[in-house]
């Protein structure tokens, strides 16, 4: 039975992790019979965003461990806490939390940094051969991390998110919503999700579904 590390950046595909391919990965990883442990970063959302209305709360302030704990029930740890050799594997599940509270990228794109513990802990699986799954925006995180290895992702369609990508090292692929592509050399497998923003949630299962499983191939 595998065992597989699942870091979360908040709840809300807005201001934290898209709640859906959250809990479509969690249900991927069971249905495949893997085990799971999930962990987020204690510290503040990069800001909050109201979902109904699509527009920043000023002033507002929300800490992403505790939001990522809304859909963890409350299982969930430090992000601190995890261990690579503990994991045969890890998933980031996307949203734009990813690209603001796990790094810059929604505001600097190629340019811009990842969170200092973040990028230890992705490090830690890489440099253990141990292969990353990462869905929707969160393949920029990757890119982030290890683009000088010019590893093979897919965000899906979008042109410019790819160019960006692509400034970093990264070799993109085209990819529909309901597929994965799977960087072998490097252990690192990618889908699309809601890149798309009008993706059909059976697509974005069918995508999940086929990267959890080359995740699990490949552990």
């Amino acid at each position: 039975m595998k065992y597989v590390a699942v870091i979360l950046a908040g709840s809300g595909f807005l201001d934290g992790s898209e709640i859906r391919e959250s809990v479509l990965t969690l249900l991927a990883l069971d249905s495949e019979g893997a085990k799971y442990k999930i962990f987020a970063p204690n510290k503040d959302q990069h800001h909050v965003i109201d979902h109904l209305k699509g527009e920043e709360v000023t002033g507002a302030t929300r800490n992403v461990l505790e939001e990522s704990a809304r859909i963890a029930r409350g299982e969930i740890e430090d992000l601190a806490q995890l261990n690579a050799s503990d994991f045969d594997a890890l998933i980031i599940p996307g949203g734009f939390g990813v690209a603001k509270n796990l790094c810059s990228f929604a505001f600097d794109g190629s340019t811009a940094s990842v969170d200092q513990q973040v990028a230890a802990k992705l490090q830690e699986f890489k440099k253990a051969n141990k292969p990353i799954g990462a869905i929707c925006i969160a393949p920029a995180l990757v890119a982030l991390s290890f683009g000088d290895q010019k590893p093979l992702l897919t965000i899906g369609t979008d042109q410019g998110t790819a160019a960006e990508l692509e400034k970093l090292g990264a070799k993109h692929q085209i990819c529909a919503t309901s597929e994965c592509v799977v960087d072998v050399t490097h252990k690192i497998v990618t889908t699309p999700a809601y890149m798309d923003g009008s993706a059909r949630i059976a697509d974005v299962y069918a995508g999940i579904s086929k990267l959890v499983k080359n995740v699990i191939k490949l552990a």
